[in-house]
C-alpha cells in the first residue's frame, strides 16, 4: 500500500530526507524520524527522560530560543522522543506539523481556544465528545464565547447557524456513539466561504482511515489514547495542522497551559504505532463479521456502523473514509433496564464494561448505565436504554459471536 505524503521539514533534531515523495505507510510507522545513528544505532528510539537541555555557546542557545517548538530546550516545549512522534503524526495526517498533548480533550480545547476571543461564536456538530461539549457549554461561556449545536447530517444546518461573530466550525465525523457523519468537503467549502477556522475530531477513524486535512480542514485533533496508542496504557492527544497554525497554538495554548506529554508516554505510543495498520485491519474484519451477525438476529432492533450498508450515510462513509475500525452501537429489543443490565453483565467476560476504545480488548458502554446515575443535572438521557456501544478488539470474532448467542437468550 503506497500513500503519497508531503515530507515535512521540521524538527531539526530528527530531520530526514527522501529522494522521492512517495512514502510507504509501513515506513512512516516503523522508521520515519528515527535517526538511529544519533542514538547508538538502537533499533527502538530512546526515552530521553530529561526535563532540561544544555548548550555550550551563545550562538547555539540563541538558535534554540528562537524556535523552541522544534529544538530541545525544556521538555514542556520540545523533547527528542516526543519529536519523533510529532513527525510521524504529521506525516500520517498529511499535515505540515503536529503537537502531542497530555489528553485528547486538551488537544480539542487548545484547537478551539486558540481561535476564539470574548464575544465570538462557535458552530459545533451536535453530540460531540462529552468533554468538548462541556468546554463549549460550561467553560468558554464564562469568557463570553457563544455556541450553537446543529445536526451535521445536512451541511445547510451549519450555514443557518453561522452568525456575524462566528469564528469556528467544529466537526466530529463520525461521532463516537451514534456515528453520524458530516460531509467534510462541503463543510470545508462553507467554512472558507465565511472565513471560519475548521476543526475536525478524527478519533473515530484514525489517520489511516480518514484524512480531513487532505479535504481542506484547518486543524485535525485526535484522542491518541485510542487507536494511535492502542494498548490502553497511555492518555494522549494529537493536533495536526499547518506550520502557521501549529506555531500559533504552540506559543500560547500549548506552552501556556502546559499540556505536554511525558517522554515515556510518547515512547509507548511510538511502540503502539508499529502495529497500527495491523490492529485496525484485524479490528475492522472482526467487526464486520459481528455486525453482520447482529443485524440478522431477531432480538436486535438495529446496528449503527458506518461501514455497514444499513447505515443511512453509507455512501458518504465510502467516499471520505478508507475504513471504519471496530466501534459501533447496537439497539436491542429489551423491555426494561433490569433485562439490559443482566444482558450486559452476561457479556462482561468478553466485552469489558469500560469507556474508551482502540486497545487490544473488546469493550462495551451500555447507555442503561446513565439511567441510574444522578450526574446529568436533572436531564434525562437522550439515547435509548437499549443501546450499547461496542468496541471489537483483537479477540477471535467467533468467540464474540458465541458469547452473544448465549447472552441474547436473556432478552
Amino acid at each position: 500500500m503506497i500513500i503519497v505524503y508531503r515530507i515535512s521539514q521540521f524538527l531539526d533534531i530528527n530531520s530526514f530526507h527522501l529522494s522521492s515523495y512517495l512514502m510507504d505507510l509501513s515506513y512512516i510507522l516503523t522508521h520515519l524520524g528515527e535517526n538511529r545513528e544519533d542514538y547508538f544505532n538502537a533499533v527502538a528510539p530512546p526515552i530521553i527522560q530529561s526535563s532540561n537541555f544544555t548548550y555550550k555557546t551563545f550562538a547555539e542557545f540563541r538558535r534554540v530560543l528562537k524556535d523552541e517548538a522544534h529544538n530541545p530546550l525544556y521538555t514542556r516545549g520540545c523533547n527528542p522522543t516526543v519529536a519523533i512522534l510529532r513527525k510521524k503524526m504529521a506525516e500520517l495526517e498529511g499535515a505540515e506539523d503536529s503537537l502531542i498533548f497530555s489528553s485528547g480533550s486538551a488537544a480539542c480545547a487548545a484547537a478551539i481556544i486558540a481561535n476564539v476571543n470574548a464575544g465570538d461564536h462557535i458552530v459545533c456538530v451536535q453530540k460531540p465528545y462529552s468533554w468538548t461539549y462541556k468546554l463549549l457549554t460550561q467553560f468558554l461561556p464564562r469568557f463570553g464565547v457563544e455556541y450553537t449545536f446543529v445536526d451535521g447530517v445536512d451541511v445547510e444546518n451549519f450555514r443557518k447557524a453561522i452568525q456575524p461573530n462566528t469564528k469556528v466550525l467544529y466537526l466530529e465525523s463520525p461521532n463516537s456513539i451514534s456515528f453520524e457523519l458530516q460531509d467534510i468537503e462541503a463543510c470545508v467549502k462553507l467554512a472558507k466561504e465565511y472565513n471560519l477556522v475548521s476543526i475536525c475530531d478524527n478519533s473515530y477513524s484514525s489517520p489511516l482511515y480518514q484524512n480531513p486535512i487532505k479535504m481542506g480542514v484547518d486543524i485535525v485533533v485526535h484522542s491518541g489514547t485510542k487507536y494511535i496508542n492502542g494498548h490502553s496504557d497511555v492518555v494522549a492527544g494529537v493536533l495536526c495542522g499547518s506550520n502557521e497554525m501549529v506555531a500559533k497554538i504552540f506559543a500560547f495554548e500549548f506552552m501556556g497551559l502546559g499540556a505536554n506529554i511525558s517522554p515515556n508516554d510518547a515512547w509507548l505510543i511510538l511502540r503502539g504505532l508499529r502495529t497500527l495498520a495491523l490492529r485496525l485491519q484485524r479490528s475492522q474484519e472482526s467487526t464486520l463479521k459481528v455486525v453482520e451477525y447482529l443485524e440478522k438476529h431477531p432480538k436486535v432492533e438495529s446496528v449503527i456502523y458506518p461501514w455497514s450498508k444499513s447505515h443511512p450515510q453509507y455512501e458518504l462513509a465510502q467516499k471520505q473514509m478508507k475504513g471504519a475500525g471496530g466501534l459501533f452501537s447496537a439497539v436491542f429489543k429489551a423491555k426494561d433496564l433490569a433485562t439490559m443490565e443482566k444482558f450486559c453483565e452476561a457479556m462482561a467476560d468478553v466485552f469489558l464494561m469500560a469507556v474508551s476504545w482502540g486497545g487490544y480488548e473488546s469493550l462495551q458502554v451500555p447507555t442503561a448505565l446513565f439511567y441510574t446515575l444522578d450526574t446529568l443535572g436533572g436531564n434525562a438521557p437522550t439515547l435509548p436504554f437499549t443501546m450499547v456501544r461496542y468496541y471489537i478488539g483483537l479477540e477471535d470474532p467467533d468467540m464474540i459471536i458465541a458469547a452473544f448467542d448465549k447472552a441474547l437468550l436473556l432478552i
